[in-house]
């Protein structure tokens, strides 16, 4: 499916924290040894969201949406959250990994997007971006540790 309108958008958007955060909620309960880490990014998904939001409803107009803001394939950004039972915990944090790059992805080409057309949005957006980087970051140490 192509989304083209700033809602759609921001709908994907909060789907893709929601899931990811409940993957990490289930990690946390498989992994109890490092379930503060996947505690910590389930808040931090519920943060997203909320400044997600605050950016969009503070810049969002009828004439914005009734327009096009992306020219997305959301099939690019579908995110694997099922854990398989055989799963090793380093097969998992693999998987983790790869929904990260998957939002990343998702962030960077929706913020180019619809950089032109809402401000606050894309820099928002970015600052998702950062902050998913750096828990690829853990998710590399834990993998490490595995």
């Amino acid at each position: 499916m192509i989304i083209h309108t700033a809602s759609e958008g921001m709908t994907l958007a909060r789907k893709l924290e929601n899931d990811s955060a409940a993957f990490y909620e289930t990690l946390a309960k498989k992994y109890a040894t490092d379930a503060e880490s996947y505690l910590t990014f389930t808040r931090e998904n519920k943060k997203n969201i909320a400044q997600i939001d605050r950016a969009y409803y503070g810049v969002i107009t009828d004439a914005l949406e009734g327009g096009y803001a992306f020219n997305l394939e959301t099939d690019k950004y579908t995110i694997q959250t099922a854990i398989s039972a055989k799963a090793k915990y380093a097969d998992v944090l693999k998987q983790a990994a790869a929904m990260e790059a998957r939002i990343i992805a998702y962030y960077t080409e929706a913020a180019e997007q619809s950089r032109a057309l809402m401000a606050d949005v894309p820099q928002t957006f970015l600052l998702v971006v950062k902050k998913r980087k750096t828990r690829q970051e853990k998710l590399q140490e834990l993998l490490e540790k595995a």
